[in-house]
């Protein structure tokens, strides 16, 4: 039992060249303490980097050979003992060398003649600092633990509910553009599969983005953004919705001057999220204005305006909670509640703040504001006029499709049966895919991330060290849809990346531009001959 509690104790190391010194620092430690001894700075250092290393270091200045200053350098350049904490205890009394001894990295300067008294509670309160530390550092591990296990789960769970909605979407826009086309009430069934396919896509992403942004798996990107260009992106996107319920939508005159610092793809989603609602929970016939102001030094304000129901002071005080919907749920709107929680959060991380006045019966104001940026510098682009004219060539190309999805595969089989100017080859797995990718060298390759055996990332990688294949673009076609998995993608080498469920009318829009640069490197393949 007492051998238990001895292995409990906290050891301290005595470092000092008198003898007096040590039996008289050890008497007062060990009624606490386990206590280790040098006499000297080398054996000092060989007791601090040893498998049993001290939970503190006492360490006395003045000794022959290598002093306790040198020590303690030597003790915070190294790895194994930089955390250990040290205290000088000794009989230089001068301001300076106090502050050597804290500069060198000492926690703590005691001068002799001691109080025991006052050692032991220097020591007491520097050993629990260090243990708290400890703790500390573990639980960071385990939170950086929880969230690459959360991070990995998010893209698992994309992937495995992406995939079965691809198949369902994909084929009811197919089941749209057939031919003979299909009948009026088979046309209002596959309306609400696609309405119903693409929403619930919306749910997901939302969920997913509001998981990512609480964990802090949202990379920022920070420069200088133009809410000019930006506003006028989201208004092409929401305002066929507002003219399908009458409500005007009114913009800001042009200013090249409205720049901010932050992500543009956050700010768009913010704005997108915004303006949507504005619609949605407007009266038919209603309008939406938006506005942009300079309220403080430094700081832009963007507004947007509804002429909805507007909210009561208690529905304000919840507005950006996740999952409320202020009495919304039995409404005709569908939603989830988390896109106001999501736009917070983002502007919070941009370093700004959003919120929203309303008045009920009349409508509401909601606004966001960020620090203002300086115009940037655009370089002079390229005469369009100047650069040469290649254009694809009247010819059959071959796709390669890697894909181990039948439904997915079937997919893509069915699309591109459309496109008489179209081959497709396919392939269930990775090494297939290689195969004949050498073997017919298509002029564009589709490749899946998640394979077996061999991934697609890692599939793309040995086609372009191989000299037949390295110049043919590959895209990858993925249910891994969050924007690292995006983002590694394109650092990886794929020359676009196609999330699934794919939208057919922009799925063959990057087709195109992807043959049109295939075409345009071998024609130059060929003038290099």
């Amino acid at each position: 039992m007492d051998k238990l509690h001895l292995a409990e104790k906290p050891t301290i190391l005595l470092v000092d060249d008198t003898p007096d010194n040590l039996t008289l620092m050890s008497n007062v430690l060990r009624s606490a303490y386990r206590v280790k001894i040098a006499n000297c700075g080398e054996k000092a250092l060989k007791i601090a980097s040893s498998d049993q290393p001290p939970d503190l270091i006492l360490l006395d200045i003045m000794m022959p050979g290598m002093d306790g200053y040198e020590v303690c350098r030597q003790l915070k350049r190294n790895p194994n003992t930089m955390n250990i904490p040290v205290i000088f205890l000794t009989a230089m009394t001068e301001t300076e060398d106090e502050q050597k001894g804290l500069e060198l990295g000492a926690v703590d300067y005691i001068t002799k003649p001691i109080s025991p008294a006052i050692v032991m509670a220097r020591v007491r309160n520097h050993l629990a600092l260090q243990k708290i530390n400890r703790e500390l550092e573990s639980a960071k591990l385990v939170a950086e633990k929880a969230n690459l296990a959360k991070s990995s789960f998010l893209s698992s769970m994309s992937h495995e509910l992406r995939s079965p909605l691809n198949a369902i979407l994909g084929f009811a826009q197919l089941m749209e553009s057939e031919s003979p086309p299909p009948t009026s009430s088979q046309v209002q069934s596959i309306t609400q599969i696609i309405k119903a396919g693409w929403h619930l896509l919306e749910l997901i992403n939302e969920i997913l983005d509001l998981a990512k942004v609480e964990s802090g798996q949202v990379p920022m990107l920070k420069e200088p953004v133009s809410l000019d260009a930006v506003m006028l992106e989201c208004q092409g996107m929401t305002a066929p919705l507002a003219k399908q319920r009458g409500i005007t939508m009114s913009f800001p005159p042009p200013d090249e001057t409205w720049f901010v610092s932050a992500d543009r793809t956050r700010v768009k989603q913010v704005l997108i999220n915004l303006l949507s609602n504005a619609v949605k929970y407007n009266r038919e016939h209603g309008s939406i204005e938006i506005t942009c102001t300079a309220t403080t030094p430094g700081r832009i304000r963007v507004n947007i305006k509804d002429t909805g129901a507007g909210l009561t002071p208690e529905q304000l005080t919840q507005l950006f909670q996740a999952f409320n919907r202020l009495g919304q749920e039995t409404g005709i709107e569908e939603g989830t509640g988390i896109g106001l929680v999501v736009s917070k959060r983002l502007i919070e991380l941009m370093g700004g703040t959003i919120g929203a006045d309303s008045t009920p019966e009349v409508g509401s104001v909601f606004w966001f504001e960020l620090a203002s940026a300086a115009q940037p510098h655009l370089p002079v682009e390229m005469n369009v006029a100047t650069q040469p004219d290649i254009r694809r060539q009247a010819r059959i190309h071959t796709l390669l499709y890697v894909e181990d999805n039948p439904a997915n595969l079937q997919l893509v089989e069915r699309i591109i049966a459309h496109h008489p100017d179209l081959a497709l080859l396919t392939a269930t797995n990775a090494t297939l895919g290689i195969e004949l990718a050498r073997t017919h060298l298509p002029d564009l390759i589709l490749m899946d991330i998640n394979l077996p055996g061999i991934s697609g990332t890692e599939a793309m990688k040995i086609l372009r060290e191989d000299q037949l294949t390295k110049h043919i673009p590959v895209l990858a076609v993925s249910a891994n849809a969050i924007p690292l998995d995006i983002e590694t993608g394109i650092r990886a080498g794929f020359f676009r990346y196609i999330t699934k469920p794919i939208k057919i009318g922009e799925f063959m829009e990057t087709l195109d531009s992807a043959l049109e640069f295939a075409d345009k490197t071998d024609l130059l393949k060929k003038r290099e001959k």
